[in-house]
C-alpha cells in the first residue's frame, strides 16, 4: 500500500510540473505582444486629446514650427521678362584625391576612367602617383559620377560642395546669356557684363530680370535655323524689339553653341552677329535718307526724280536693282527700292547734314546695349560726295543689326531714339531723345507700309498685322571690291504700322536662291518671309492681336504709285 501510493504522489508531481510545450509558449507570447500593444494604443490615445485640448492648434503649431533657412547660391538666377527661368546655379560636387594614401594608382585610375571616360586613364595614374596631398580630379560631378566614385570605396578619394551654372534652355539664347567659367565668373553676354552684379544678388536671392521673352526667342530662332538650311546661308542674325522702350524680346546669332559646354566651342560660334557683327545693310538704309529728307523738308512725298538711267560720278555707276527706267515720285523711288533716286535725294541733303543725322539716329557709334559683344560702325574717315550717295542707299557704311533696329524704332515710333536694353525695363521711352518730328514719323510709317503693299516687301506681308518694312541687299566686301554672288540678305519688318509696337530683324548671311524663289536671293525672296513667320507665331503671345486694315491711312499716298 505504501508503494502504491508513494507513486501515485509521484505521478501527480510529475503531471502538475510537465515541461511546457512550444504552442503554449507561443500562445503566452502573443497574448503579451497583445497587451502590450493595446496599452500603448490607449496610451497614445489619449496623449492625443489632451494635446488637441490643451491649446489653441495654430498656437502650438507657431511654437514646433520649424524654420528652415533657404539654400543661398553665389549668383543669382536670371529670368526672362515673364519670370522663366534662363540661367541658374545648382548644388554639385567636386572629386578631388590625396595621392599619398593611394595604394594602387593604376587600379584606381582604371576605376575612375570607368566612371569618368572623358578622363584620359594614363594621366590620371600619373597624377594618382604624384607625392602630392591634394589634386583635383573633375569639377562638378552630375549625381550618378557621384554615386559611382562612392561606391569604389576608395577612402583617398573625396568631394568638395560646389555650384555649377545650369542654362535650362541649353543653346536657345546663348549670345544674349553668355557663360561662366568653371569658377562661376562670367565670360560673355549678360553674365559677363553683369558678372559684379549677378555675384550681388546672389547673396539676397534677387534674380535679374531680362527683356527678353523666351517664347519670342524660340520662334525666332526657329525660324532663321529652317531659313539657314533652306538657303544653305553660311549664318544668320536676327532680333524682335518693343519700338517704344527699347527692349529686346529676342536675340539670336547662328551658329551658336550651348552653354552648358563650351568645351571645344570656336569664335564662329561664339561671335554675337547681332551685336558685334557689322554689315553693310543696303536698302534698309534708305528709312533714314528718307525721314532725314523730309524731316529737314528738302523734299516733299510730291516731289520726285528723273530715274531714267544710272548716275555716273567719277568712277562709280549708280543703277537700280529693279530699273523703271522713268520718273519717280518719292513714295515710288522707297517702294521700288530706287537707288538712282535716293542718291540725288542725298545729294540734296549734303554730306554734312547726311552725317550729323547719322549720328543722331545712333549709327556712328557703338551700341550702348549690356554687353560686352558690341561691334563699332564702319565709315568713310573722308565723307565725300560718292559716299553721300552710297551711304543714302546702304552702300559704304557698315553697322550691327541692333543699331539699324534702334534707328528704325525711332523712326516709327513717334520720332524718339531710346537706347537699347537687354533688362525689363518699360519706362525707358521717358528718356529718349527726339530725332525726327511725330509727323515725319507718321509719313515714314506710311511709306514702310506701302514698300510692303506695293514694293519689295511684299513676302513679309503677314494678314491682319498691318507689317511695314524694308528690304536690304549688299555685296559683301571682297579684296577692294564686292563679292556678287556673296550677299547679306536682310529684311526690317515693323508692325502694326498704324500703332508700331515691334520691330523685326531678320538677315541671312551668304544665301542661295532655291526653286520656291525663282533663284534669286535677296532680302525681299529669302528674309521677308522669316519676319512674316515670326510675326504670326509671336504677335498672338505678345496681345497684338489681328484686325482689318483701315484703307484711308495710306490711300493718298498709294495714289502716287503708278504700276508698270
Amino acid at each position: 500500500m505504501a508503494t502504491l501510493g508513494a507513486r501515485s504522489i509521484s505521478m501527480d508531481l510529475e503531471h502538475t510540473y510537465r515541461k511546457p510545450t512550444p504552442l503554449s509558449v507561443a500562445r503566452s507570447r502573443l497574448m503579451v505582444g497583445v497587451v502590450l500593444f493595446m496599452s500603448a494604443f490607449v496610451l497614445m490615445s489619449v496623449r492625443t486629446i489632451n494635446l488637441g485640448m490643451a491649446a489653441p492648434l495654430t498656437n502650438r503649431t507657431a511654437e514646433r514650427q520649424i524654420v528652415v533657412p533657404p539654400v543661398v547660391f553665389s549668383r543669382s538666377d536670371i529670368v526672362d521678362r515673364n519670370g522663366e527661368v534662363l540661367a541658374v546655379n545648382l548644388q554639385t560636387s567636386s572629386l578631388y584625391a590625396n595621392p599619398q594614401k593611394i595604394k594602387d594608382p593604376t587600379l584606381v585610375a582604371e576605376q575612375l576612367a570607368g566612371i569618368l571616360p572623358e578622363l584620359s586613364r594614363a594621366e590620371l595614374e600619373q597624377k594618382l602617383s604624384s607625392k602630392k596631398n591634394f589634386i583635383w580630379i573633375k569639377r562638378k560631378l552630375t549625381p550618378r559620377q557621384k554615386w559611382q566614385v562612392n561606391a569604389l570605396g576608395v577612402p583617398a578619394l573625396n568631394f568638395r560642395a560646389e555650384e555649377d551654372r545650369l542654362y535650362p534652355h541649353g543653346r536657345l539664347a546663348a549670345h544674349a546669356l553668355g557663360y561662366v567659367d568653371v569658377d562661376g565668373n562670367g565670360l560673355a553676354g549678360v553674365e559677363h557684363y553683369f558678372d559684379e552684379r549677378l555675384s550681388e544678388t546672389g547673396r539676397t536671392g534677387e534674380p535679374l530680370a531680362l527683356a527678353l521673352d523666351i517664347r519670342v526667342q524660340y520662334a525666332l530662332a526657329d525660324e532663321l535655323e529652317a531659313a539657314m538650311r533652306a538657303h544653305q546661308a553660311i549664318g544668320a542674325d536676327g532680333l524682335v524689339m518693343d519700338v517704344r522702350t527699347g527692349e529686346v524680346l529676342a536675340l539670336v546669332s547662328m551658329p551658336d553653341f550651348d552653354p552648358n559646354n563650351v568645351r571645344g566651342v570656336g569664335d564662329t560660334q561664339k561671335f554675337n552677329r547681332a551685336s558685334k557683327g557689322v554689315y553693310e545693310l543696303g536698302s534698309t538704309f534708305k528709312t533714314f535718307t528718307f525721314a532725314n529728307a523730309l524731316d529737314d523738308r528738302v523734299a516733299t512725298l510730291d516731289d520726285g526724280y528723273d530715274a531714267t538711267k544710272p548716275l555716273k560720278i567719277s568712277r562709280f555707276l549708280i543703277r537700280d536693282d529693279h530699273p523703271k527706267k522713268r520718273y519717280l515720285s518719292l513714295p515710288e523711288i522707297f517702294a521700288f527700292s530706287s537707288n538712282i533716286g535716293t542718291a540725288q535725294l542725298a545729294l540734296d541733303i549734303g554730306g554734312e547734314r547726311q552725317q550729323e543725322f547719322m549720328q543722331s539716329i545712333g549709327l556712328l557709334t557703338p551700341s550702348s546695349v549690356e554687353l560686352t559683344e558690341v561691334g563699332a560702325p564702319m565709315y568713310p574717315a573722308n565723307w565725300r560726295k560718292v559716299s553721300t550717295m552710297t551711304i543714302s542707299y546702304g552702300h559704304g557704311i557698315a553697322v550691327s543689326p541692333l543699331q539699324l533696329a534702334t534707328g528704325i524704332s525711332a523712326i516709327v515710333n513717334g520720332g524718339t531714339l531710346n537706347s537699347p536694353t537687354l533688362l525689363k525695363n518699360k519706362d525707358a521711352w521717358q528718356d529718349g531723345q527726339r530725332v525726327i518730328s511725330p509727323a515725319t514719323s507718321r509719313q515714314m510709317r506710311q511709306l514702310l507700309r506701302l514698300a510692303v503693299t506695293k514694293g519689295t516687301g511684299g513676302r513679309s506681308d503677314a494678314v491682319g498685322y498691318r507689317v511695314g518694312g524694308k528690304t536690304g541687299t549688299a555685296e559683301k566686301a571682297s579684296g577692294g571690291g564686292y563679292a556678287k554672288k556673296s550677299l547679306i540678305s536682310s529684311f526690317m519688318g515693323v508692325y502694326p504700322m498704324d500703332d508700331p509696337q515691334y520691330a523685326v530683324f531678320a538677315l541671312l548671311d551668304e544665301p542661295k536662291g532655291t526653286k520656291e524663289t525663282f533663284g534669286f536671293a535677296g532680302g525681299g525672296w529669302v528674309a521677308a518671309p522669316v519676319v512674316k513667320n515670326v510675326i504670326l507665331r509671336t504677335a498672338p503671345l505678345l496681345g497684338v492681336l489681328p484686325r482689318e486694315e483701315d484703307k484711308g491711312l495710306y490711300q493718298n499716298i498709294a495714289l502716287m504709285i503708278e504700276d508698270d
